[in-house]
This record gives structure tokens, C-alpha cells and sequence, in this order.
């Protein structure tokens, strides 16, 4: 699994081959100071999942862009923007009476969520993402996530482990967990991986030390999303943010019209804001 610094020209090829990607100080640590101070409370009251999938010892922040500024800054990351449009963007041509069109959707947010795995935690299950869009060999990459240390992250804390090249693999084969390695970050390191590639939070063995990570994911835009946007940052909360943070909640629309509210584009109708992204109006 490569790595990169966050000052280097993203290479496409590596994503393709192995899944995954280290980007070394994609954010600053002030930025991760702040994270951490967005996150505590919402760690701290974190109730246990009680579906099993997350074990009892990690603790979860959810609907990030509602609770913290910082981590709206960190999912708008240039670097981590421009490989979500690459991998994500969705161009279709298509026929409106004889005037034959083109349009291309961005992506939007799928999920946002912070991790805190305490001492003591079991390894996760090895899972991909995208399962929960149904996908297919041919759909794929449909989802794209980016997991930002906030605390240094080893094999021994809980790094998130994954599979390189198991993106690649059809849907009959099973990840084994001696075939995953861990993704050791810094603080402000990032692991930016395609939502295909089996991964997991891994087990923490120490005794007295946690790891914390924000979780960016991404989707088509074109497909729903895995956590509703709208009740965990509703209209109300998302006025406040930029209009790109708004569109990546999925205020905007998806041409030539997924999304519309009252046959006008919600940036318009809702926000207010007229610039050459609305679709509709």
C-alpha cells in the first residue's frame, strides 16, 4: 500500500491497483486538535451499537458538518475533493427531444463519522462499504472514504486494516484477516480508500492508549445516501455552511434532475444561492 505526501500529484494508477492510499499530512495538527475537541462529548456519550458490528469498546460521532466546523473543513480538503470527483463523477449523455446532452453529477456525502477505539477493542468485521448499495463488479468504485488519524494510529492501537488489490476480487471470495495489513498513520495522515476494498477498524491491545479517526465517505451522486443528511444536518443547520459544503450534504442537484424540490434546484429554492451549479429555477 503506497504513500504519499499531501504535496505530491495524486497518481489515479494507484487506487486502481491496490484500493487503498496513505496521504501523509493531509491535514494540520491544529486542524486535528480541533477534531478532537469537536468530537469528545459526542464520543463520550456514544451509547454501544447494539446490532454487534462495532464492538462495545469503540465509540462513535455521527452527522460531523452538524457538530464541528473542523471536520467540515477536513471533508472539503482539495486533495481529497479532486480524487472524489475523479472516482466518483458520473457522466451520462442522453436524448431531450432531438437535442442530444451531457451532464456530469458529483458526488455527495455518504457518511461522516468519527471512531474512537478503546483499549482493549476487537478487530472489526472485514467488510467493503459499497455493500450496502447492492453493487456489482461493473458498478464499481460507486463509493469512496478517506479516515484521517486525530491520534497516532499503530497495528497495536486499532489501525484500520485492509486488503490491497481485494477491490479486484469478485463477489465469491472470502477476506481472511491474515490477508489485511495495517494502515499506520501520524496525526493528520489519511487512509483514502474505494468503498470495494474489504477493511476493518482494527483490535486495540494496549492498555492505556486510544485511537481516534474522522471518517469522510463519499457516494455517486446519482445513488442514496447511507446517512441521511437531511434529519442529522437539516436545512435549518445547513445554512450556515458554504454552498460546496451544502452541495456534498446533497442540498444541490444531481442533473439533469435527481434532487428537485418543487421543480426548482434546493440550493435556490432553500438557500438562496444562484451561481452556475443550479439546475433548476
Amino acid at each position: 500500500m503506497y504513500s504519499l505526501q499531501s504535496t505530491e500529484t495524486f497518481p489515479p494508477e494507484l487506487l486502481s491497483r491496490d484500493g487503498a492510499v496513505v496521504i501523509e499530512k493531509l491535514a494540520s495538527p491544529s486542524l486535528c486538535a480541533q477534531v478532537r475537541a469537536d468530537l469528545k462529548p459526542h464520543f463520550d456519550s456514544d451509547k454501544a451499537d447494539s446490532r454487534g458490528f462495532f464492538p462495545t469498546t469503540t465509540q462513535r460521532a455521527t452527522g460531523l458538518f452538524a457538530h464541528s466546523d473542523a471536520c467540515v473543513e477536513l471533508a472539503l480538503t482539495p486533495l481529497f475533493q479532486a480524487v472524489a470527483e475523479r472516482v466518483l463523477n458520473s457522466t451520462y449523455t442522453y436524448w431531450e427531444g432531438q437535442e442530444q446532452k451531457t451532464v456530469t453529477g458529483k458526488p455527495q456525502i455518504a457518511s461522516t463519522v468519527g471512531f474512537r477505539i478503546n483499549p482493549g477493542g476487537n478487530q472489526q468485521p472485514l467488510h467493503r462499504d459499497d455493500a450496502d448499495y447492492h453493487t456489482r463488479n461493473i458498478d464499481m468504485p460507486v463509493m469512496l472514504g478517506c479516515v484521517t488519524a486525530v491520534t497516532r494510529t499503530t497495528k497495536e492501537n486499532g489501525a484500520t486494516i485492509v486488503i490491497p488489490g481485494s477491490h479486484l476480487w469478485g463477489p465469491d471470495k472470502c477476506p481472511l484477516d491474515e490477508e489485511a495489513i495495517p494502515a499506520e498513520l501520524q496525526i493528520g495522515d489519511a487512509l483514502i480508500f474505494v468503498g470495494n476494498v474489504y477493511h476493518a477498524g482494527g483490535a486495540n491491545t494496549t492498555r492505556d492508549e486510544a485511537r481516534e479517526t474522522v471518517g469522510i465517505f463519499m457516494c455517486k451522486g446519482t445513488l442514496r445516501q447511507e446517512e441521511n443528511q437531511f434529519l442529522m444536518v437539516p436545512p435549518e443547520s445547513a445554512k450556515r455552511l458554504t454552498p460546496q459544503a451544502q452541495r456534498l450534504l446533497g442540498y444541490g442537484m444531481c442533473p439533469p434532475a435527481l434532487g428537485f424540490y418543487q421543480y426548482q434546484d434546493p440550493m435556490f429554492a432553500i438557500f438562496g444561492i444562484d451561481d452556475e451549479e443550479i439546475v433548476m429555477k
